[in-house]
């Protein structure tokens, strides 16, 4: 049987394998270690890992930025899918949010991540339109 528990950043090693075996999920230099520390310090008790005899097979990261919400990383290793694993992950994620006052979240999804796509639409949450997201690197 699994269980849920908040994310440390002793789980790194574990979680970052985990992200980078799932199709779909983009990684880059902000997923390292002493960046994802940085985020779970800022973000106390809003990000989740699940367990089975002590393996982390789902991951949830998740912050605010004091008005909205916003998930990253939502994993659950294939052979553990169809189990609602996910959406338990994402309503802890909610529900910490909620307690924070936060009362919209979004998460990004990389346009063909079909399986991403799917997920979200769902589970109910709705696909926007009407504005795009630019990026950069502040340190270029």
């Amino acid at each position: 049987m699994y269980k849920i528990r908040e994310m440390t950043i002793e789980d790194y090693e574990q979680i970052y394998c985990l992200w980078n075996e799932i199709e779909g999920l983009a990684l880059s230099d902000a997923d390292s270690r002493p960046n994802i520390e940085l985020y779970l310090n800022r973000n106390k008790g809003l990000s989740f890992v699940c367990e089975e005899n002590n393996k982390i097979i789902g991951t949830i990261l998740t912050g605010h930025d004091g008005r909205r919400g916003f998930i990253y990383h939502l994993a659950v290793n294939p052979n553990f899918r169809k189990q609602k694993i996910g959406n338990k992950l994402v309503e802890m994620s909610l529900k910490k949010l909620e307690e924070q006052g936060i009362g919209k979240c979004h998460i990004f999804v990389i346009e063909n991540n079909i399986g991403g796509n799917y997920f979200w639409s769902a589970i109910g949450w709705e696909k926007r339109s009407g504005f795009f997201v630019y990026s950069k690197d502040t340190n270029k």
